[in-house]
């Protein structure tokens, strides 16, 4: 489960507690910047207008010879016995894999995004999200009303996850991740974590499962639709089609919305009960109230808000999925009003900059009110043709220069 954080890639949560995610191994949102378990940063993708996914593997992503990573394998094949690693699997696993260099610098790379609620649900819960969400639960009603009567999730909330995590399972990451696990186990950062979850991923192999050269997800591991980390999947996931294998990277989105459920069904979620709600100013509410961004709105949330927050440990990431789910369902935006930003712009000035910047040939990759990195190049880029400081900050003088 983030990046996303909005996606997105956070922090490793998942090393205590097993979870979902691509976004917080590290980084989240980040798909958002990926995050394998993800908190804020957990959408599993970054935003769409800003970073949309490449369908071909970054160079860095390929493998390329490392001795010290060779010899690393060897030595873990040699204890993979005890294990329960059969020696047939380890050869059908390791077979075309290797170091990849990407992998480690995004591990050790991973900005801590620090976007508003604002700037999260404009990511999260983005017009072309809430569409393509309201088309995917029509398109797969039948299989989540069966999800909800049987685990008591409410089908809204596996699509919005679904929705964060993968944007509906066009963005599910294709990293082979025996490469990717055994990659970081060896960098040794966080060895002993990443070599738990490469041995739980060649157990899923072993299990028949998925073949080692279908097992494809994040950089950091994370697999399919809704981004199960290899030690979530055992854990988990379930065969939900009665097919014999618990497959959450086929485009048969069944399994893995199943896992989902299941996920949250153990993990704390009460048939019927919503997850919270926006409190408008001035109405008193029960309860417990949270405010996420100050000025902002507030929200009265119940102990499904905590089980969602055990999928991915974020404030931002469970209001995220609560108020995606909710426009799913055909509710419209938030009621209340954020405050201007810190540079004085509201929401609205920030679509005014990024539209015009685009008008006059700079373009910001979207109109959305975030001022992410193809924003700022805009703004940049503009700033220089008029021989200003190029600092690529956002300014209430920049969107006066620009009328």
């Amino acid at each position: 489960m983030t990046i996303f954080h909005i996606t997105t890639p956070s922090q490793a949560r998942r090393a205590s507690t097993p979870c979902l995610s691509r976004r917080s191994f590290t980084i989240g949102l980040g798909a958002l910047g990926l995050s394998a378990c993800g908190d804020m940063r957990g959408l599993g993708m970054a935003d769409a207008s800003e970073a949309r996914a490449s369908s071909a593997l970054a160079d860095d992503l390929r493998p390329v010879p490392n001795a010290a990573y060779d010899a690393w394998v060897a030595s873990f094949r040699a204890r993979a016995g005890g294990y329960g690693i059969s020696g047939s699997t380890l050869s059908a696993a390791f077979r075309g894999t290797g170091y990849l260099p990407g992998v480690v610098k995004r591990d050790r790379n991973q900005t801590e995004f620090n976007r508003t609620l604002e700037d999260y649900l404009s990511i999260a819960a983005s017009d072309e999200r809430v569409t393509k969400g309201r088309a995917a639960f029509q398109r797969h009603r039948a299989t989540l009303n069966a999800l909800e009567s049987r685990y008591g999730v409410d089908a809204r909330i596996i699509t919005a996850i679904w929705g964060l995590e993968s944007f509906y399972g066009e963005r599910r990451g294709d990293v082979p991740v025996i490469s990717a696990t055994s990659t970081l186990a060896f960098d040794g950062r966080r060895g002993a974590f990443f070599e738990k979850q490469l041995v739980a991923a060649l157990k899923i192999i072993q299990n028949g499962d998925i073949s080692a050269d279908r097992m494809t997800g994040s950089w950091a591991g994370a697999m399919g639709h809704t981004q199960f980390i290899p030690t979530s999947y055992e854990l988990f996931a379930v065969d939900f089609t009665g097919d014999g294998r618990r497959d959450i990277w086929s485009e048969d989105p069944s399994d893995a919305l199943a896992s989902t459920a299941a996920y949250l069904a153990k993990n704390g979620w009460s048939r019927g009960t919503p997850w919270g709600r926006e409190v408008l100013p001035g109405e008193s509410a029960s309860g417990t109230i949270i405010q996420p961004q100050a000025g902002g709105p507030r929200f009265a949330v119940t102990g499904n808000f905590r089980a969602i927050k055990r999928y991915n440990n974020s404030d931002s990431y469970a209001i995220g999925v609560g108020h995606l789910a909710d426009r799913i369902g055909g509710a419209g935006p938030l009621r209340s009003a954020f405050p201007p930003d810190e540079t004085g712009l509201t929401k609205d000035d920030r679509i005014a900059l990024q539209q015009r910047l685009t008008a006059r040939g700079f373009d910001t990759g979207g109109t959305d009110g975030v001022v992410g990195p193809n924003t700022r190049a805009a703004i940049s880029a503009y700033q220089s043709s008029q021989g200003l400081p190029a600092t690529g900050d956002p300014s209430p003088e920049l969107l006066r220069r620009l009328r």
